[in-house]
């Protein structure tokens, strides 16, 4: 390439670098004032140096990334000065040779404890450790002082949503798992819900490229008969609206690709199955004190036009969620018989529901927002105290408590209590008070008796029964799913134990003092370490519940023994230690390809989502299991892809078919219109006409309808389809789905 060539190149990138900046400036609504200005071109500049030479996997300058995940603050959720610049430098720390020091002295503490907050841990992590959650966990613990480090890390994972198509297969799975694992459900339970359907969208079109192509491509055919069936619903609502002085904007749109997945997936349905394929929203101009009002008013008008489905009301504007979202949500019976989902809510009720922690500024009048919020914020800094849980546990409790939908329910005097969904009674128990939950009993449900792991529903109201004589035991943490339950039952009992544990110190004690041994450290270690107790907190404690006999504590003996077996273990370590080293590094780099006799690793298929040939896997390098073959969009894997990253091992099928294929348990799930003969017909199908073996096969049958499932031994992919087709050719009405045992 010529020199002239190169030069016209990097002055066709400059110009375009200006242009995209200029466009952010002007899409910063919040900015304003010199000051503001000069902040953001000062770190524009300082980004602009030190990425001059970075080139992103499209081939692109590295500066383009800052500048876009800068404008999505700006422009999508409306963040200001402050941010835009944290943006515009987000990756200076990580991935130049700048210094946090830098940044302070040039910036000031404030943004260079955002720019900290975003800057990924780095060091050494063993096969126990997760590096994503570490980072995961040290980005949440900057809540405590600036919620602005998260919502810049959403706009950074949406712009690299954006671009994923340039990242390889197996970073394309991991980065989509973990956004749709954590990212999106944070962006949801921060209210930023255009960003949450985004990121579902983006990660539903890489780990289910399939699905995400055929859903896109039936909504796009769709389209017109969508549009004027919509226009035709709103007509009348629009004119009586208008009837009654209510001013108001409607709005038709699609459901997301992602929720129409979901809601095929869960109801075991086809594209043309899902009712509610739209929704339609009515936002009202009102003022703040009129909006309850307005908005119940609207529902009376769309209500008398349509048939409502009661069962499927949703009323955020009397009790709002956890991080602020207020709306109406009905479902009627429009037109020819189909069902549409009617949002109503207010500009300002929108305009968070959009944009969400952003968007609460603007109306810092309304106090009740502010406490909703706060209030939500306060419950994850507690949980974030918590000095105890290794970041994992800490990422799973956020995600089951932080991230999920919640329940209302009530106290006996009408208290509105807000829980994470399948919460239990002994959750909402401790969510009262701590002693409440620890000398818990029962509970009364709406007036009914009911045990401790009572799952609550919506609207229940709950009276908790206690007893003196009452204390948390170690089954109780398999009835609670909120960390406030499990923090109060963990604490009470390693309390207990720690008492307990005094006891069983001193008959130990006693026992080194008869045999005339030091009672010291390191012989305690080796007593610990010949009955196996993880700790020595655990050794004191079996002793006193007398896992372990006192006729057996025999302290010279146990000595002898154990520094014989010491000395013998630590030889073998050595060895082992850096095999195993060596062993993951290279699994770690194996490419390894499923059915080839020349690859001899110790793999096996996870049984939840029972993977065949044909479809796309991932390896996971398990601890003591050896490397578990996944389908890459099993649940399972979408977890495991989230956490643990780099313990995931590329994997694929061998392109040679053996000569005696192999065959796979896969189970299928048939339903359909009960009919006499319907099983003989499915089984010879199955069996004579397809000569394909069966395993298990289960059939029951309920007022018309029947349900069967069957685990058949299949070759691969092609072979399971080939099966599919011919068995939903028996009967219409007749619905085969492959099925995962999670």
């Amino acid at each position: 390439m010529s020199e002239e060539v190169i030069n016209t190149a990097e002055e066709l990138e400059k110009k375009e670098i200006l242009k995209r900046y200029r466009q952010l400036l002007k899409s910063a609504k919040r900015v304003k004032g010199k000051e503001d200005r000069k902040l953001i071109r000062e770190a524009f500049e300082l980004s602009v140096e030190y990425h001059k030479n970075m080139r992103r996997k499209s081939g692109e300058p590295y500066i383009y990334h800052p500048l876009a995940v800068a404008q999505i603050a700006a422009e999508e959720i409306g963040l200001g000065a402050t941010s835009i610049a944290c943006a515009l430098m987000h990756d200076l720390v990580e991935d130049t040779e700048l210094d946090l020091k830098y940044i302070t002295k040039k910036f000031g503490k404030s943004i260079a404890s955002i720019i900290d907050g975003l800057t990924k841990i780095s060091g050494v992590f063993d096969e126990k450790n997760s590096p994503q959650a570490e980072n995961f966990r040290k980005m949440l613990l900057t809540l405590s002082d600036d919620i602005r480090v998260i919502l810049i890390k959403i706009c950074d994972r949406l712009h690299n949503m954006r671009t994923l198509e340039y990242m390889s297969r197996n970073s394309q799975l991991k980065i989509a798992s973990e956004t749709l694992y954590l990212y999106a459900p944070l962006a949801h339970r921060l209210g930023i819900y255009a960003i949450k359907t985004e990121m579902e969208d983006l990660a539903l079109k890489y780990t289910e490229p399939e699905s995400y192509r055929e859903i896109s491509k039936k909504l796009s055919q769709t389209k017109e008969d969508r549009d004027r069936f919509i226009r035709s619903f709103i007509r009348p609502i629009k004119t009586e609206l208008s009837k009654i002085g209510l001013k108001f904007v409607i709005k038709g749109r699609p459901k997301s690709i992602y929720s129409i997945y979901s809601k095929m997936k869960k109801q075991q349905v086809s594209f043309e199955q899902v009712y509610d394929l739209f929704a339609v929203r009515i936002i009202l101009e009102s003022e703040v004190e009129q909006e309850k009002r307005d908005c119940w008013n609207a529902y009376s008008v769309v209500t008398s036009i349509y048939k409502p489905n009661t069962e499927r009301l949703r009323d955020w504007v009397s009790s709002p969620k956890s991080n602020g979202y207020e709306s109406l949500h009905i479902t009627v019976m429009g037109p020819k018989g189909r069902f549409v989902e009617v949002q109503i809510r207010t500009r300002r009720m929108d305009d968070i529901a959009e944009r969400g922690y952003a968007a609460h500024w603007k109306y810092k009048e309304n106090s009740n927002e502010v406490s909703n919020y706060d209030n939500w914020l306060n419950n994850i800094r507690e949980m974030l105290e918590n000095p105890e849980s290794n970041a994992l546990d800490f990422v799973e409790e956020f995600h089951t408590n932080f991230l999920s939908e919640e329940v209302f329910v009530f106290t006996p005097k009408g208290e509105l209590k807000k829980l994470p969904v399948k919460a239990t009674a002994l959750d909402f128990a401790f969510e009262i008070h701590t002693a409440i939950g620890s000398t818990c009993i029962g509970a009364k449900v709406n007036n009914r008796i009911v045990p401790l792991s009572h799952v609550l529903n919506n609207g229940d109201q709950v009276e908790i029964l206690t007893s003196a004589k009452q204390k948390p035991n170690k089954d109780w943490l398999n009835y609670v799913v909120t960390g406030k339950a499990k923090h109060g039952i963990k604490s009470f009992l390693k309390e207990e134990k720690r008492m307990a544990a005094e006891m069983g110190k001193e008959i130990l004690a006693k026992k080194f003092k008869n045999e005339k041994t030091e009672f010291g450290k390191d012989n305690i270690q080796l007593v610990s370490n010949y009955f196996n107790a993880p700790s020595e907190l655990d050794l004191y404690y079996m002793i006193a519940k007398e896992t372990i006999a006192k006729k057996d504590l025999k302290i010279r003996q146990i000595i002898n023994e154990s520094q014989l077996l010491q000395r013998e273990h630590m030889v073998q370590s050595m060895k082992s230690s850096s095999e195993h080293k060596n062993k993951l590094e290279n699994l770690r780099k194996e490419h390894i390809i499923i059915g080839d006799d020349n690859v001899k690793l110790d793999f096996s298929m996870a049984k939840c989502c029972s993977p065949i040939p044909g479809d796309e896997i991932i390896g996971f390098i398990t601890i003591g299991e050896g490397i578990k073959i996944h389908r890459s969009n099993c649940k399972n894997a979408i977890a495991l892809m989230s956490q643990y990253s780099y313990r995931v091992i590329n994997s694929r099928w061998a392109s040679e078919k053996p000569v005696e294929p192999e065959t796979y348990e896969t189970l299928i799930k048939i339903t359909g219109i009960d009919d006499i003969g319907i099983v003989s017909k499915i089984t010879d199908v199955i069996s004579k006409d397809l000569k394909v073996n069966m395993k298990t096969i289960k059939f029951e049958s309920f007022d018309g309808t029947f349900e069967g499932t069957l685990t058949v031994f299949i070759n691969d992919t092609s072979h399971l389809n080939d099966l599919i087709s011919a068995i939903k050719s028996i009967d219409p009405y007749i619905n085969v789905t492959r099925q995962s045992v999670d």
